[in-house]
């Protein structure tokens, strides 16, 4: 198989031993159908040398990589979900199929599945993924990625030719298989199950392993625990910042969903904010707006504390505690920075706070009132709210009322980015790149009604525009890439 020497294969989630996994099949596919492959993302990892064939062998049919897992990893946990908690999960139509390092920054990676098939975790489901579904979770992930969010990469949607019944599609639909690249699958939920079964023993190994993996600057301190948990907050909280800033509404923060690297995982019912609203939220089951957008800090702190619970016997409340009080100053430190980067401003060395920045405030609270929509401002307002810029947006006026008038003032008072980084051509088109819902249903409509990706392609390339305009904003304040 043509891997590049970029290809690094490090399976260590067998280390764990298998009370952590169960060892598992994929489903076999009546078709195979390639419909999305991340080369960018592929040739970090050395695998851009695959041919469409060899991709498909190895992520619809599974075929072990080379030097790398054997057979596919269904891992165990639990979790909260809307605050219940829930003993009886796992994964349930994915699994873990391949480990390997980054060529840039030696990190260890993952390649998970979904809608791999059935595994003893599937409960009553068919373990299999509608390809809309797979369509919407690349335009979530690339998305987030343009803007800023450390986020998991989707590297590979297939569609697998069978019908699918769902109470929430036009039955029956299309299926597919997903792959994703990220750099942990360990959940809270992997921490509360061995809690909640009383394996103290594999809860300690689960903390080594993570510490050893994913956190090594813990690894030397005498509270190992605690120095874990400061780590897990302070990435989890700069998540938090990150989904704000891009007005990103997740939709399900169950603690299944909540990873111990603090990125962004596993879409489903999510959103953008048309405009800024703090009661909007994306999932219409979630009928007491649990993980409303003006929540989802409140929500990841709440999982934070289950995962604290957990690690309390190897350590103490008191270092919990300290641990937890962290989330709020290291959200405000995060939220400033990225704000003032999206904003085109000199993101600053923000200092731990729990307060905002003077600009960032009035930035929000002028958005606030739903004038302008939500990445329209962004736009519009990018280097500083230059004359020029609001003069040719088509909230003008808008921006001339006094709702605006400190927001304006206060950014025209802020230190610019370089000039050079708002060069790019993106922000001088006419709107921005938006991805609201009434769009990605207007992008899935061609596929579903005469198999036309065209719209689809075309919102990727115009993704990855945002993406480049962005990259030189955003270099001081991205994480985990």
């Amino acid at each position: 198989m043509p891997v590049t020497h970029r290809y690094k294969p490090d399976p260590k989630h067998p280390d764990l031993g298998d009370a952590f996994y169960d060892v598992v099949e994929a489903a076999r596919f009546p078709e195979t159908r390639l419909r999305f492959r991340n080369d960018r993302w592929a040739s970090r990892i050395g695998l851009d040398g695959l041919s469409d064939a060899e991709w498909i062998e190895h992520f619809a049919r599974f075929a072990p990589l080379p030097g790398n897992l054997e057979q596919p990893l269904a891992l165990r946990y639990h979790g909260h979900q809307f605050r219940s908690y829930n003993p009886d999960l796992g994964d349930g139509r994915g699994f873990l199929f391949a480990q390997l390092r980054d060529a840039v920054d030696g990190r260890l990676l993952d390649l998970a599945t979904k809608g791999s098939g059935q595994t003893p975790w599937s409960r009553r489901g068919d373990g299999r993924l509608t390809l809309k579904g797979g369509v919407r979770e690349i335009l979530a992930s690339e998305m987030l990625e343009a803007l800023g969010v450390y986020t998991s990469k989707n590297i590979s949607l297939i569609e697998t030719g069978e019908p699918l019944q769902r109470h929430d599609e036009p039955s029956p639909t299309r299926s597919a298989v997903l792959v994703r690249l990220g750099h942990s699958h360990i959940r809270f939920g992997s921490f509360q199950r061995l809690a909640f079964l009383g394996e103290g023993e594999d809860l300690a190994r689960l903390l080594d392993f993570s510490i050893a993996h994913y956190w090594p600057e813990a690894a030397g301190e005498a509270d190992r625990a605690g120095a874990f948990l400061d780590r897990v907050v302070d990435a989890t909280a700069a998540l938090a910042a990150e989904w704000f800033a891009a007005g990103f509404v997740h939709g399900v923060l169950n603690t299944d969903n909540t990873v111990i690297t603090g990125e962004s995982f596993d879409y489903g019912p999510w959103r953008f904010l048309p405009v800024l609203d703090q009661h909007f939220t994306a999932a219409y089951f979630d009928e007491t707006g649990l993980y409303a957008f003006g929540r989802q800090p409140t929500a990841l702190r709440w999982n934070l504390q289950r995962l604290a619970e957990c690690l309390i016997h190897l350590s103490s409340q008191e270092r919990m505690v300290a641990s937890l009080e962290r989330f709020s100053p290291r959200f405000h430190e995060a939220l400033n920075r990225i704000t003032r980067a999206r904003l085109g401003l000199d993101p600053g060395n923000a200092a731990a706070t729990d307060e905002t920045d003077e600009a960032v405030g009035y930035f929000y609270a002028a958005l606030s009132h739903g004038q302008v929509p939500f990445e329209r401002a962004f736009f519009d307002l990018a280097g500083g709210a230059r004359p020029e810029r609001i003069a040719a947006s088509p909230n003008r006026d808008i921006y001339a009322l006094p709702a605006w008038t400190d927001a304006i003032a206060s950014l025209r008072d802020a230190t610019p980015a370089p000039a050079e980084a708002l060069e790019h051509p993106y922000f001088a088109r006419d709107e921005p790149v938006t991805m609201l819902i009434d769009e990605v249903e207007a992008l899935w409509a061609p596929i579903a009604e005469r198999d036309d990706w065209g719209a689809f392609e075309a919102k990727l390339a115009e993704i990855a525009i945002l993406r480049e305009a962005y990259a030189p904003l955003l270099a001081g304040v991205r994480r985990g890439e």
